[in-house]
């Protein structure tokens, strides 16, 4: 029998999991009768000479994920090339709301496919870019203390699941923006009891930030994920590095983008060594990003990562992979954005253009990552491993 990336590596490679690929009442009244986000896919033109647009699925074509088989050639595929599991978005708006909650659900009650997965709380108001500004569609709500309850049930039996994810035995679970509760550190507190009257050791809370300055034990996380496309700030205050011309052009260009309503344009190449980097002011995991090209789904408001490439994907990886190598087994996380975010223009699923090119480069990077060096020692690490 063959031995997979997964159990090859010493690091674990989570990829984010987007369910919105199978219409939902709220999209129909929204976007019309039958919307998912394969309808912004295809409709997608070329924005400017040389725009990769509209991106074609191949392998796994314009799928619903309502369809088992789908999903079960998903984990297949991503399994392969050394995903250990995938992280789905899940979406609990508030007053007992849910949304896009049918793929996750049948997964954990059918026990199919036998691949590991977590949960990650998108926790924000749901709008539409347009011309003018911003629509409100739908307002992400925080109750209080019964809303809190009614919310852990709803997962509960995934947490117990014994596919779900978990760091030193605790379930994780992600929050995409901690910070927008209005009482994070008792929403976690409250969590963490429900967790161990449930009978878990209790949970693993993992916050994104776009800010690099949040303090985890403040919010009662125990690690942070970096939320910066473009760690502008992050990158100007690490020590011994220096704005290249090719960042100060990437500024100016954002400026222009903006006052001229034409996407942004960011250089893959320039931006991908950077990305992965963790937060100077808590534990943290790197995340990695393969491509993007939000023009699907917001038009000239979008931003395009010009220049992807799988061999930049492969080296931003070795990165990811050195910035967690100090530490024990459970804490080499590395999450990858994303698995199938195609109206972002970010996925690792095949395409037309590039086939498996960045599956291939995840796995090479996953074979070859016992022998990657740490980046960082345990003395630099906000959280000394033991």
């Amino acid at each position: 029998m063959s031995v997979s990336p997964v159990q090859r590596s010493p690091h674990r490679v989570i990829a984010f999991y987007l369910p919105q690929f199978y219409p939902i009442p709220e999209n129909d009244q929204w976007w019309g009768k039958g919307y998912t986000e394969w309808a912004a896919v295809a409709r997608a033109r070329p924005m400017f000479p040389g725009h990769r647009q509209p991106r074609v699925p191949t392998e796994l074509g314009y799928y619903d994920l309502r369809v088992p088989e789908t999903r079960i050639a998903q984990a297949e595929l991503a399994r392969e090339h050394g995903v250990e599991g995938f992280c789905y978005w899940h979406y609990w708006m508030g007053n007992g709301k849910r949304l896009l909650e049918r793929p996750f659900e049948e997964v954990v009650r059918s026990g199919v496919p036998a691949f590991p997965f977590c949960l990650a709380w998108a926790n924000h108001d749901w709008f539409d870019k347009n011309s003018q500004g911003w629509d409100l569609l739908m307002k992400q709500e925080y109750p209080g203390n019964r809303d809190e309850i009614e919310h852990f049930r709803a997962i509960e039996a995934a947490f117990h699941d014994p596919r779900y994810i978990r760091v030193d035995g605790r379930p994780i679970f992600l929050i995409f923006s901690p910070d927008l509760i209005p009482s994070p550190k008792q929403f976690t507190d409250h969590w963490r009891a429900l967790a161990e009257q449930s009978g878990l050791p209790g949970l693993f809370l993992i916050g994104r930030s776009r800010r690099s300055d949040l303090d985890p034990e403040r919010y009662g996380l125990d690690a942070l994920q970096p939320g910066q496309l473009f760690p502008f700030a992050d990158r100007a205050r690490r020590k011994g590095e220096r704005l290249r011309p090719g960042f100060i052009f990437s500024a100016a260009n954002h400026w222009a983008s903006r006052r001229l309503q034409l996407p942004e344009l960011q250089s893959y190449r320039e931006w991908a060594p950077f990305i992965p980097h963790v937060s100077q002011s808590g534990y943290s995991f790197p995340v990695a990003y393969s491509n993007w090209d939000s023009t699907p789904r917001w038009g000239r408001r979008g931003t395009v990562m010009v220049g992807e490439n799988s061999q930049i994907f492969e080296e931003q990886l070795e990165r990811a992979f050195g910035l967690v190598a100090h530490r024990t087994a459970d804490h080499r996380l590395i999450f990858l954005k994303s698995w199938n975010e195609w109206a972002e223009g970010n996925y690792l699923e095949p395409d037309l253009h590039s086939g498996r090119a960045f599956l291939e480069a995840l796995r090479s990077a996953v074979e070859r990552s016992a022998g990657i060096p740490p980046l960082l020692s345990t003395a630099d690490d906000p959280l000394r491993s033991e």
